[in-house]
């Protein structure tokens, strides 16, 4: 029964149009943020539920019910859809009364490009409907990178990203260590290099032992036609593959096609093991953060984290092994189901191996997050020690809890440009970093160039227009342009002079602003003769350089990018007859200027749009 005299006419209204179908409701609070995500058989029952009597509410739910303005939903075709839409959701927004993966990142992923004539393997955090192979996903940069750095040493695939022509003169490195056969020199054929690709793609999806047969056969082959030097590099292989599976087998003599999962948690956090069992291999494992967790009993963590995860994962098992009968089996189930094109089971195994494998990954899972959590204690300390001393060095009238840092980039006065860093309590917010071009300023002046960007930035601050500063493609909202604690300028006196009498001019002169000169870290704090030196080894030293080396990093990258598109447009705009529809049809063709310059006339003729005479002006151009 929903207590209508105390919910809004608006949200009242709202009810009254739920349908009966089943969908995902996405909960706002009065500034318009994704607070909750949910899914219903039947909406109209599920969303009234959270306006009815308050009593006997959970405490979790309360809170929600008291900070919901504004809630909107979507209908879909049946309970799965709705498990798949809501974890989607949930992975986009990070809403703060859901159980979620911690990070909003995307997680990386293994990319075999098969649909290309020389594949490569490589990490990306990307899926793409282009007929590639992804595996993963993993929990960390660490871990793909890791299996990458397996795969490389057992398989000789290229590591590089030219143009295999065949033609060239000498093959790399990589040839003579054994890490490639040399595609570029035409040392091997299509099909032996595609045999490569397919025994890493084996190999990932856990078929070791078919790996190893053929390797095993192709030995033999060698060895019968007397090629023992490639009778000698597929044997070295297969020891290396042996002893690479030796180390991955679990207890078990059966085999499986498996994840099997382990749970722990403390507080507001939970940590997943998951191990992959492929055959009688354990092929990976890898660990999760969950956040928000607080109150929900197991089997909600694991359903939705089981959501979450397998929404993107790239290959789904027969079998799903877990601690606890996750809520909803039976829909995610149906899910998983969907996903794997073939039946999907979710077991709470009470004896065997199954079993053991479980305990084992709730042990491991137990030792991640202790582990997890003294790391988060150290880091928390450290960095609320760095701050503190910061302060003290600095004189500063408080804590600083955000700090903003600039830096200025440009070779020769050419294509400069500038960057604001974020910290809020002594750690990275990339969703307040701001770049600016330089607009006003001709040649190498940093100081101008310094006063130009601070004019911009603090504009907001006096209520003015975003001007310049929004013609970046920048968010122009309050709060992300609220006032720091602590401005670090990347830079000596002159440069420090320059900011401050900008923000003079601006009304913000009461900021504690600093300059940070490179060559001795010292620091200059206006109207005072002598530069602060934080002492060698300090927290607030290392904290004071890690904000300048980031500001440098994020100046240095936009710097990059506008130098090439500016080396771009000079060399293609300037040829009569190349407008920007032709511009894009030869990058999108050669790559590069450097690879048309390196084209034949023939090449460019063979682009869409252009004729002989075009393609001999643009030999001409580049």
């Amino acid at each position: 029964m929903v207590a209508s005299s105390t919910i809004p006419e608006k949200l009242r209204t709202q009810l009254k149009a739920l349908p009966a179908r089943p969908g995902v409701y996405l909960m706002r609070n009065a500034e318009g943020e994704v607070i909750y995500v949910g899914k219903a058989a039947r909406l109209k029952d599920r969303v009234r539920s959270y306006f009815g009597s308050p009593h006997g509410m959970e405490p979790k739910t309360r809170a929600l019910r008291e900070q919901v303005d504004d809630f909107e939903y979507i209908v879909v075709a049946n309970p799965g859809e709705a498990l798949l839409l809501e974890a989607t959701l949930i992975k986009r927004h990070q809403p703060f009364f859901n159980i979620r993966l911690k990070d909003d990142k995307r997680y990386p992923y293994l990319k075999i490009d098969v649909q290309n004539p020389w594949p490569r393997v490589y990490i990306t955090r990307r899926i793409d409907r282009d007929g590639a192979r992804y595996f993963g996903p993993y929990a960390s940069a660490g871990s793909v990178r890791a299996t990458l750095d397996l795969v490389k040493k057992l398989f000789p695939w290229r590591s590089c990203t030219k143009e295999i022509t065949g033609a060239d003169a000498r093959p790399c490195l990589d040839y003579y260590i054994k890490r490639c056969i040399a595609p570029c020199t035409s040392f091997c054929t299509r099909e032996q290099y595609g045999e490569v690709i397919e025994q890493v793609i084996l190999f990932l999806e856990g078929k070791s032992d078919h790996v190893l047969r053929r390797l095993q056969q192709q030995m033999e082959e060698a060895a019968a036609r007397m090629d023992f030097e490639r009778a000698a590099l597929l044997r070295d292989q297969i020891r290396a593959i042996e002893r690479t599976v030796e180390r991955q087998l679990v207890a078990t003599i059966r085999k499986a096609d498996l994840d099997a999962f382990g749970l722990a948690r403390d507080g507001d956090r939970a940590c997943v093991q998951v191990y992959f069992i492929r055959g009688t291999q354990m092929i990976g494992r890898d660990n999760f953060v969950l956040e928000g967790v607080t109150g929900a009993p197991d089997s909600t963590v694991l359903a939705s984290f089981l959501q979450q995860y397998y929404e993107s994962a790239q290959y789904v098992p027969r079998l799903v092994v877990v601690p606890a009968p996750p809520e909803g089996a039976g829909d995610i189930e149906g899910m998983l189901t969907q996903r794997r094109g073939a039946a999907v089971e979710i077991r709470t195994p009470e004896r065997g191996e199954k079993r053991r494998l479980v305990a084992m990954a709730n042990d491991n899972a137990r030792e991640a997050l202790e582990q997890m959590q003294v790391k988060w204690q150290t880091d928390t300390t450290r960095t609320a020690q760095a701050i503190e001393q910061l302060a003290e060095e600095l004189a500063l009238p408080g804590s600083p809890r955000r700090i903003e840092c600039y830096d200025n980039s440009n070779i020769q006065g050419a294509s400069a440009v500038s960057s604001m860093v974020v910290f809020v309590d002594g750690r990275p917010d990339p969703a307040r970093y701001r770049r600016f071009r330089v607009k006003t300023v001709t040649g190498a002046d940093d100081f101008a160039t310094m006063r130009e960007i601070m004019m911009r930035r603090f504009k907001h601050a006096a209520g003015e227009p975003a001007g310049a500063a929004a013609s970046d493609g920048q968010s122009t909202d309050a709060d992300r342009w609220e006032l720091p604690d602590l401005v670090i300028i990347d830079g000596g006196k002159g440069q420090l002079s320059a900011a401050t009498g900008a923000m003079r001019e601006l009304g913000v002169h009461h900021i504690p602003t600093v300059g940070l000169a490179k060559r001795f870290e010292e620091i200059f704090v206006p109207d005072e003769d002598e530069p602060v030196i934080l002492p060698r080894g300090s927290e607030a030293l290392y904290l004071v350089q890690r904000i300048r080396d980031e500001a440098h990093r994020f100046a240095i990258t936009y710097h990059r990018q506008v130098r090439a598109k500016s080396s771009i447009q000079s060399a293609l705009d300037a040829i009569p007859g190349v407008g920007p529809k032709r511009k894009k049809a030869l990058l999108r063709k050669f790559g590069s200027v450097k690879a048309i310059r390196e084209a034949e006339v023939e090449e460019i003729a063979a682009t869409v749009g252009f004729t002989r005479a075009l393609a001999e002006k643009v030999k001409e151009g580049v």
